[in-house]
């Protein structure tokens, strides 16, 4: 299938304009002509399954990497030429994080502040408003080495909005954390889109990206397999989820329909437990 996206223009309404991505690490290509266009103020889902080349292209973006063939433009930039013209004004929680535990939560937010160019009051007035919006201000003064991993990532989150950016980029930020932790990083979400801030978000957490995601894109293989806005794409597959979207491009296997073979079968007088509603 040829992605639709192909036909979105190119210009200014397009937060990340990236075309005919093409990543290789010896003899395996991890991406493989990749398209990916994300217009202003959209909140992307990036979705697919492991393996499927979601954190290649969030490095390629980020600049960890180049691409051996194809562009890349965010916010109207070339971020293969100009780079840090692009970081200026990209937020990034990448899935591994990798945070400075010697210093105090307040201490790394305004270590990254200041990084950004902000003067000192400045970079304190930020750190305190958003260790209050990630709910970390009782932990404001411990050391990041006593934060549990949900804190940690409320942290990094913390640190990705510091400067203001106009594009943030999360890879996999609900992974592994408690429920507490991910609703407090899905109402921030939620507040940067309603301020207009582009949002791609890599999950496997369906649902969630059904709750928050205007847009998505499921790729495979390295390849772009369908994107647009989630209406659309319910439509254009003939489906009422954005998760049966998932399902039916990837082709899901069967799953529900194992039979257990090895288990024996439920007597006829047996009532099967009910999961109860949420």
């Amino acid at each position: 299938m040829t992605p639709p996206s192909s036909a979105e223009p190119a210009g200014p309404e397009l937060a990340i304009d990236a075309r005919g991505l093409v990543k290789r690490f010896g003899t395996f290509t991890a991406l493989d002509g990749l398209e990916l266009q994300i217009p202003r103020g959209a909140f992307y889902a990036f979705l697919g399954p492991n393996g499927a080349g979601k954190s290649t292209s969030i490095a390629l973006l980020t600049g960890v990497y180049g691409p051996d063939q194809g562009s890349i433009r965010m916010l109207g930039v070339d971020a293969v030429a100009k780079p840090l013209e692009v970081k200026q004004r990209v937020g990034v929680v990448p899935e591994e994080l990798s945070l400075f535990e010697r210093l105090t939560g307040r201490q790394y937010l305004t270590f990254c502040a200041r990084m950004y160019g902000l003067d000192g009051a400045q970079a304190a007035a930020r750190a305190v408003e958003l260790l209050e919006l990630t709910e970390l201000t009782y932990k404001a003064g411990a050391l990041v080495s006593e934060y549990s991993k949900g804190m940690r990532r409320r942290l990094a989150i913390a640190a990705a909005l510091i400067h203001a950016p106009e594009l943030v980029l999360l890879d996999e930020p609900f992974e592994g954390i408690d429920v507490l932790a991910a609703g407090v990083i899905r109402e921030l979400l939620r507040e940067l889109s309603r301020r207009g801030v582009t949002l791609l978000l890599t999950t496997h957490v369906l649902e969630i990206a059904e709750r928050l995601a205007t847009h998505a894109g499921v790729i495979r293989g390295g390849r772009m397999l369908d994107q647009g806005p989630v209406e659309q794409l319910r439509q254009r597959h003939g489906v009422a989820t954005l998760e049966a979207v998932f399902e039916k491009l990837i082709a899901v296997p069967a799953a529900r329909n194992a039979k257990l073979s090895f288990y024996a079968e439920p007597a006829a007088n047996v009532v099967p437990l009910r999961r109860e509603s949420a």
